[in-house]
């Protein structure tokens, strides 16, 4: 059956997650990652049909170049469309410098404004086979990006590459999150301006 043969599908705001296997929830027992758990503690009044578009290893340009090409597609002409993107250590990994990461970013969100579709950032986790200082100045750099454009940041890095039960979980999920990690990523963007952005009100 078609969205649009499904009672409100049709309707619903769009909401899609690109970025890595990290926005996919690779790792996790439960298959949430924190998306899934973003979502569960979204309100209903939000009216949100999810597409997670993640590719492993993924760089920020790499996800430039192919993010449009699969949105649109899946987007809506009569109500909002929003783009998550969750930023991995693709990047580190390939050893793009900061500002190469930072225009790709920039190029990503620019192209989502001028078709009006509200962008959320969440930034690069701590995790242990990306160098930890290159992993910093990406989330610094991103968060620099988003702030110049007054677009919703999380910063993941630095909460999480001291905290005991991430080092713990990622240590024993082959250097991915499992539930214990995904839940700390959810808690932060909860936290850190989810309701706000959608413009509803957290539950109680």
């Amino acid at each position: 059956m078609s969205a649009a043969a499904v009672p409100g599908a049709a309707d619903a705001n769009r909401i899609h997650f690109i970025g890595d296997e990290i926005v996919a929830g690779y790792g996790d027992a439960r298959a949430l990652g924190w998306t899934g758990r973003v979502l569960a503690r979204t309100p209903r009044e939000a009216d949100l049909l999810p597409s997670t578009l993640a590719i492993p290893g993924e760089t920020l340009a790499q996800l430039a170049e192919r993010w449009h090409a699969e949105v649109v597609p899946r987007s809506t002409h009569t109500r909002a469309n929003r783009l998550v993107i969750g930023i991995g250590v693709g990047d580190v990994l390939a050893g793009m410098s900061a500002a190469r990461s930072r225009l790709a970013l920039a190029n990503i969100l620019d192209k989502a404004s001028s078709e009006h579709r509200p962008c959320f950032v969440v930034g690069p986790p701590p995790l242990p086979h990306a160098d930890t200082d290159a992993t910093a100045a990406l989330s610094h750099a991103s968060a620099e990006v988003c702030r110049r454009r007054s677009t919703p940041y999380v910063e993941v890095f630095d909460p999480l590459r001291h905290h005991d039960q991430w080092l713990t979980d990622v240590a024993g999920g082959a250097g991915h999150p499992a539930q214990t990690g995904y839940g700390l990523m959810a808690w932060l963007v909860l936290h850190r301006g989810w309701y706000e952005w959608l413009g509803v009100e957290a539950p109680a």
